[in-house]
């Protein structure tokens, strides 16, 4: 469902690339030298396993995206090529330390999967609302179980917690939300499914570094290619990365010689750690707070530009909605109001920050967090969502777009999918015709842009 990683179901942004946006960094810091066999654990066998892919067809049919890489002659030129596509890649991983024999190896029996190009150029209505969303991803069956995996291995979650200072209930929601703690995610294998992307279809560049990352991961040996199993892009592992992810940020936590984020406990919840770390997590801080605004509010100010203090916050009435005051005031913070006007409003913290480049979808992020508050005895949202409100489809969407970019206040290419710059377009337009400037694209909203 979420994914650094797979295709992901955002909700103010509709579709969201999450694993395929990852900013990355360069450097894995060293784990620990010596095993550690106190922090030996692996994900039970008796957890339901990641399946392969079943064969299933490709429709034939040309990409929806009109790129000319998609249609349906150029998808069965490249997979006729496909083989020495492969083989060409052969001089570029050997200059990666990826040896002849293991190239040879791992390349000899890839074959390209077509089925791959309906999911990849495919444009499903994502219409589903961000209370949608969260009821989908937390709940009480999901939190039980997420208790249970911080008691079990409450040592590894220590220790991870003291070297990197990441939350324990951040790194198991991800888990949770993830791959339901490893009992979901993917079943196609990521060799297979990164060499078919980067020699077939609109991003074979981006899918090339995929690919050879993946080959390094073998070539090192940290896993072994029934291990790498994920979605159809690549994505893999109970926290789902990407083979170039992976590459960065797994570590040998534990001391046992491999970088096994995908079985071994201690390296999955540290790999994790080390990626939010690196993206800017600040240890002791929380990832925001639930708010409430008053009457009047200038909803101009729900930017992730306009970053003021809690204090400052404060001073333009903007309250926690359990009626707590900030315990850190001097803690800065944008404010974002998902649902704009009738629903809940939330001021983020620097590490909701760090949770978006996990995945830049804000409703994912708000999942992690929240989801997070209740794996550690939080209660539910303070105030009510707008669940009467119609969503709209993305056909309404993209008429959206192109009605404000008619109009002079969206400046990017309509594409159907609502995320900052849309709002903040939308933000404009409502405050030059007088009505609260939320951000929320309503069906009030599209019928005022339609009658003006």
């Amino acid at each position: 469902m979420a994914l650094p990683v797979r295709m992901k179901r955002g909700l103010a942004g509709g579709l969201a690339l999450g694993a395929l946006a990852l900013p990355l960094s360069a450097c894995i810091p060293d784990g620990p030298r010596g095993p550690r066999p106190e922090l030996t654990g692996s994900i039970p066998s008796s957890a339901p396993s990641m399946r392969r892919a079943s064969s299933k067809e490709w429709s034939g049919e040309d990409g929806a995206s009109g790129s000319p890489e998609m249609t349906a002659s150029a998808i069965r030129a490249a997979a006729a090529n496909f083989k020495s596509c492969v083989a060409a890649m052969g001089p570029e991983a050997a200059r990666r330390g990826v040896t002849q024999a293991n190239f040879q190896r791992l390349t000899a029996n890839l074959e390209p999967d077509l089925k791959i190009m309906d999911f990849m150029d495919s444009q499903p209505e994502f219409t589903k609302a961000v209370w949608d969303y969260l009821d989908v991803l937390v709940t009480d069956a999901r939190i039980a179980r997420g208790r249970e995996i911080l008691a079990q291995y409450k040592a590894q979650f220590d220790a991870v917690e003291r070297a990197y200072g990441v939350d324990r209930y951040i790194i198991a929601s991800i888990w949770g939300v993830e791959s339901n703690y490893s009992t979901q995610g993917g079943d196609r294998s990521v060799l297979n499914s990164t060499a078919t992307l980067a020699c077939i279809g609109r991003r074979q560049n981006y899918f090339r570094g995929e690919f050879l990352a993946a080959l390094e991961i073998l070539n090192r040996g940290d896993l072994t290619p029934d291990e790498m199993v994920g979605s159809w892009a690549g994505a893999f592992g109970p926290t789902q990365f990407m083979p170039t992810v992976y590459k960065r940020f797994a570590v040998d936590f534990d001391g046992d010689g491999r970088r096994d984020a995908v079985k071994d406990v201690a390296d999955l919840i540290a790999s994790t750690a080390n990626k939010l770390k690196t993206d800017g997590w600040q240890a002791g801080q929380g990832w925001g707070y639930e708010v409430s605004v008053p009457r009047g509010f200038d909803y101009m100010m729900a930017d992730r530009s306009k970053m003021l203090s809690l204090a400052q916050w404060e001073r333009l009435g903007v309250r926690r909605a359990n009626g707590q005051a900030f315990p850190r005031p001097g803690d800065h913070a944008f404010l974002l109001m998902p649902a704009g006007a009738q629903g809940p409003g939330f001021l983020m913290l620097q590490n909701f920050r760090a949770i978006l480049r996990y995945n830049p979808a804000e409703s994912y992020a708000l999942a992690i967090g929240h989801f997070a508050d209740r794996l550690r005895g939080g209660g539910p949202f303070v105030q009510n969502w707008p669940r009467s409100e119609r969503v709209l489809s993305r056909a309404e969407r993209l008429e959206l777009q192109q009605l404000l970019a008619r109009r002079g206040f969206y400046q990017g290419e309509p594409d159907g999918q609502l995320g900052s710059a849309t709002r903040q377009a939308l933000r404009s337009y409502q405050a030059s015709v007088g009505t609260p400037a939320d951000g929320f694209a309503s069906s009030d909203a599209l019928a005022r842009l339609r009658a003006n």
